[in-house]
């Protein structure tokens, strides 16, 4: 809905309405609407508001009854009205219709444990005046970002960290000795950015900022409690009642909301349901020339079957090129998930048409929609066979020839974390050294997941895989990318499958109802098929398929990558031969380095956006 960026005066003695302004023009993209500063001897903040809700009240920064408090917030609140009432019935005076001011009125009622209240997407700071104290708080999915500063004397938070770059204060410094991690992940884990001393507000905290120290607090965790006593038939419906209900309280604005649409199950059935209390609404979908690879016909196939508008546009190679860059400055760090390009097209050709948007985002880590939750399934089988046997069978396979079922083997003999395929997503931690100029001291990448498979150890593979999924890729993939690429094009996303309810509901679903064989998301594809038809609910899951593998075999396009791998950048990072290996045998067909040499090349993009431009 908006963006904010702030900062406490810390050593600062200049112009703090400046300072901070400019910082806010900095992210206008995620709120062009209206902007406004607030500032006193202590704290300077900003606000930029992209305006769905009551517009003609609801301005930021807000004050309450007494002017005490100061709020900025990023979000949406969907049970602002019953909390409302609340506060209203202990005695609590409301200027507007905004779910902002409940925010206010509930910390002043409530304090800090107000945000177990709270039922939505949000990102915000409330300034305590009288006592100098910086409260802030993030929601339980990390569907809005927030981001800090902090080093010395000086604290700075904001919605995106390129608004730091306009404080004189800040010390821009690459995060170097994280890049082994990232090149394995494609994103780092844990509340570190690629910025020295910028953090991620970890989702489901909050923060206390006083007397130059700061605290947080985690007020809401994920508890797995299966019950086994339901039908699936139940859990089906069950899905359906709770979903619709979702997307109800998501479609509440004061403007037009429409819909992203692919060719799978999650946004189709979020679609459909869309449709239930929104007329005709508008459906986005993007789609490549090269028809292989384009799941355009799917989607407006399913849009024409069920009546609804369908808006799609193409994004060709040159663009996608031609765009890569800006995209690494929007993201704030390096992100090299393919898919977000093609987000980025969709989101600005939506934006043409509406300012709020849902997706299907979530279903598939609260459902148990990716394949690896089946393979995890297949493991919790393997392993009720004594754990010396299977490491001896281990052994003896890996010092065999290549034969189908080798790979599961050999990994059969290692613990779950130790097998987590998202640890080694692209580089694995055998080969990372080859491709890096220097060697840096970092741990092997699964043990950066560890702590989340330690967290829910009682539980079966796929639950475990489940719940680190939400806790890391979910996090600082998935959600990173849909909010800075639809916010980049000023335009809201709103994920009904990522709401309190329906994750109070998924987790007491069993996982013989999430993954069962070789089918994922069983209950999800029950309760769908009831309104969608079967072609869609039980298609395959593509991802987001992206014809970049054939692109980067193209001289010009590899010639593009070429420059940069040869470059100053590359060579100040990276092992300049070995990285040139990878691109040219991607080339000529010896490999499918695709995923290698894009994670390389979108460094390279982000040094030089953030480094050398700005």
């Amino acid at each position: 809905m908006c963006g904010f960026a702030g900062f406490l005066a810390g050593d600062f003695k200049g112009d703090k309405a400046a300072v901070v302004t400019k910082m806010g023009e900095r992210i206008i993209h995620r709120g062009p609407d209206q902007d406004a500063i607030y500032t006193d001897d202590d704290i300077a903040l900003c606000f930029r508001r992209l305006a769905l809700i009551d517009l003609e009240g609801g301005a930021q920064p807000m004050f309450n009854e007494d002017g005490s408090l100061v709020l900025v917030f990023n979000g949406e609140i969907y049970n602002f009205r019953q909390l409302r009432e609340d506060l209203i019935g202990r005695g609590h005076i409301f200027k507007n219709k905004s779910d902002s001011e409940v925010l206010l009125h509930g910390y002043e009622e409530y304090g800090p444990e107000f945000t177990k209240k709270l039922r939505g997407m949000y990102a915000f700071v409330i300034w305590d005046k009288k006592n100098k104290r910086l409260f802030g708080a993030r929601d339980i999915f990390g569907i809005k970002p927030f981001y800090y500063y902090k080093k010395n004397n000086e604290f700075m938070f904001g919605s995106e960290i390129k608004a730091f770059l306009d404080h004189p204060l800040f010390e821009k410094e690459v995060n170097e000795e994280r890049l082994p991690d990232w090149l394995s992940y494609e994103y780092l884990p844990d509340e570190e950015t690629f910025f020295k001393n910028v953090y991620k507000l970890p989702a489901a905290h909050y923060f206390i900022y006083e007397n130059g120290k700061m605290t947080t607090t985690r007020y809401y965790k994920i508890k797995y409690e299966p019950d086994e006593t339901k039908t699936l038939e139940e859990w089906e419906s069950l899905i359906s009642k709770t979903f619709e209900e979702s997307v109800d309280a998501h479609k509440f604005s004061d403007v037009e909301v429409g819909c992203f649409l692919s060719s799978g199950v999650d946004s189709s059935y979020t679609v459909k349901e869309v449709t239930k209390f929104m007329k005709n609404p508008k459906t986005f979908s993007v789609g490549y020339t090269e028809e292989k690879y384009s799941e355009l016909p799917y989607a407006q196939d399913f849009a024409k079957a069920i009546g609804v508008e369908n808006i799609s546009n193409l994004v060709s190679a040159e663009e996608y090129f031609e765009y890569a860059g800006i995209i690494q400055y929007y993201m704030d760090e390096p992100l090299p998930n393919p898919s977000e390009v093609p987000l980025f097209f969709l989101s600005k050709n939506a934006a043409k048409y509406v300012k709020a948007v849902l997706s299907g985002e979530g279903a598939d880590e609260l459902f148990g929609g990716y394949p690896m939750y089946i393979q995890g399934g297949h493991f919790a089988q393997y392993s009720k066979i004594p754990k010396g046997v299977r490491k001896g069978v281990s052994a003896i396979a890996g010092k065999l020839p290549y034969f189908k079922g080798k790979n599961f083997i050999t990994r059969g003999a290692l613990e779950p974390y130790q097998r987590f395929m998202r640890a080694n997503y692209v580089f694995h931690y055998n080969e990372r050294d080859k491709y890096l100029k220097k060697k840096y001291e970092s741990r092997r990448p699964e043990e950066l997941s560890k702590k989340y498979f330690d967290d829910v150890k009682e539980f079966d593979e796929p639950t475990q895989l489940q719940y680190v999924d939400i806790n890391t890729w979910m996090l600082y993939d998935i959600l990173q990318k849909a909010d800075k690429m639809t916010m980049a094009n000023s335009l809201e996303l709103r994920v009904p499958f990522l709401d309190k309810k329906v994750l109070e509901l998924s987790v007491k679903i069993p996982t013989k109802y999430r993954v069962d064989g070789e089918t994922t998301k069983v209950a999800l594809r029950g309760a769908a098929l009831k309104e969608i038809p079967e072609r869609t609910a039980n298609k395959k899951k593509l991802g987001f398929p992206v014809p970049l593998n054939d692109w980067m075999r193209e001289d010009r396009f590899y010639n593009m990558i070429k420059e940069k791998f040869e470059g100053d950048i590359a060579e100040r990072f990276f092992n300049v031969p070995e990285i040139m290996k990878l691109l040219n045998d991607h080339k000529e067909g010896k490999a499918h380095n695709m995923k290698k040499v894009w994670t390389i090349y979108t460094f390279i993009l982000w040094y030089e956006q953030f480094f050398v431009l700005n």
